[in-house]
């Protein structure tokens, strides 16, 4: 059992944490024919939109109401009604993503009320579905954000149908790239299972060209397939900030769930397939056998670089739990960990504490490791402690290829093996090479 501790600061130092509003917008960008909308200011989108693009190195649908300090002060429903109408006649979206901010939130704006509202007032917005995702920016994280999203999503859009026995409904939680996606997808796939992702980040991220520019995302989970949700016979949540959503489903519909914490390393991966295998009662593929079988061969050739080094992580905590399982079963030594908000799973960590801070803090803890692990806002304090970072979570901008990298299933965890294997090759190259120039 970890202590979970958080830093008497009256002031964030470097922050490591992204806005919830961040975090439903991605969401609610693995839907097609989305275009996600900011009650707040522009300031506020164009930060977020800086962000992902950044990290995905896509174009990035993003609006605003723009609210200006008079329309703060006196309310925010005409700007949202205008920007929601704009966005219909301009660009003719098939559902709108609607995402409070820090100032909407502060002011108290009756969004619900707002949207009951406007629909009165124009009968043409009865066919859009709106979907509303409180975020406010001054409390949670990115992973908050997500799962807000998801919940409102399954909670709002689903409708109640006859049982479709092969239907499975994945809820990918904000730890999982679009790459990682569709590593999942050919997995449940290749069981005879037919899969609904919400969100689907690997239809849309995935780094594919589109015919021409379009201002709504052009691929993703569509609103018929999220209507027929609520038809699934199972739901998969992957992380545990989807279990919200997963008990939302089965409330709503009766449909039983099982949540899995983690898709890197050996033993949840054959959990996961086992869990598939009942599911379809079908046998696990022998191309999956054979991948198991390279993993452990993999695992054989790295863990001599892995044992007693000393790894500090500042991830959310979704991605920290499963990160730090995995290394916990190569041998590797927790030295330090950070995260970005509360979970059920900090407590749970099997290391001695776990800190909920910046990056001012994780610099100070992370000192004496062999390794740091977090996005590419750790970069800086890797070049002043002398130590290798693995980049891991978001946003990461000074890497390619990010919307197709995958650390889940087999080939995933060998991806990570062999990315972070390398690095701890590489700094005992650097030490041997100093310990010669010594002598």
């Amino acid at each position: 059992m970890a202590i979970v501790t958080v830093p008497n600061k009256s002031v964030a130092v470097n922050p490591l944490k992204q806005s919830q509003a961040l975090g439903a917008s991605l969401a609610f960008l693995g839907l097609k024919g989305m275009i996600p909308l900011f009650h707040g200011s522009q300031g506020c989108t164009a930060f977020a939109k800086v962000v992902l693009v950044r990290h995905f190195r896509e174009a990035i649908p993003l609006a605003t109401t723009a609210m200006t300090e008079v329309t703060t002060i006196l309310g925010g429903e005409e700007n949202l009604e205008q920007a929601i109408l704009t966005l219909v006649e301009k660009v003719n979206p098939e559902i709108i993503g609607l995402c409070s901010t820090g100032l909407t939130e502060t002011r108290g704006d009756d969004i619900d009320r707002f949207l009951k509202d406007i629909r009165k007032r124009h009968r043409e917005l009865d066919h859009l579905p709106i979907v509303f995702a409180p975020t406010p920016d001054f409390k949670g994280a990115l992973q908050d954000g997500f799962a807000a999203a998801v919940e409102s999503i399954v909670r709002e859009i689903p409708k109640a149908g006859g049982i479709r026995t092969e239907q499975v409904t994945i809820l990918a939680g904000s730890a999982f790239t679009p790459g990682d996606v569709q590593e999942i997808k050919e997995m449940v796939t290749a069981f005879g299972l037919v899969p609904i992702f919400v969100p689907n980040l690997g239809a849309s991220l995935d780094g594919h060209l589109e015919d021409g520019y379009s201002a709504i995302t052009a691929s993703g989970v569509t609103v018929k397939q999220l209507r027929e949700v609520g038809s699934s016979a199972f739901t998969i949540a992957l992380g545990e900030s989807m279990r919200g959503a997963a008990k939302i489903l089965e409330e709503r519909f009766g449909i039983p769930y099982e949540v899995f914490g983690e898709l890197t390393g050996l033993e949840p991966v054959d959990e996961f397939l086992q869990a598939l295998a009942i599911l379809s009662s079908n046998s696990v593929p022998e191309k999956y056998r054979r991948q198991r079988r390279q993993l452990q061969d993999a695992m054989l050739d790295t863990h001599f670089y892995f044992g007693a080094k000393r790894v500090s992580l500042a991830l959310e905590p979704d991605l920290l739990w499963s990160t730090v399982n995995f290394l916990q079963s190569m041998g590797t030594q927790i030295h330090a960990a950070v995260t970005t908000t509360k979970s059920p799973l900090l407590e749970q960590l099997p290391i001695k504490s776990v800190t909920i801070g910046d990056l001012e803090d994780f610099e100070q803890l992370a000192v004496g490791s062999d390794l740091l692990i977090g996005n590419s806002n750790v970069g800086a304090i890797a070049k002043r402690l002398s130590m290798p970072l693995y980049r891991l979570g978001i946003p990461i901008y000074d890497r390619l290829g990010n919307g197709q990298f995958t650390k889940v299933g087999y080939r995933g965890t060998m991806e990570v093996l062999f990315g972070i294997g390398n690095l701890f090759l590489e700094a005992e190259e650097e030490r041997a090479k100093h310990f010669h120039g010594v002598l």
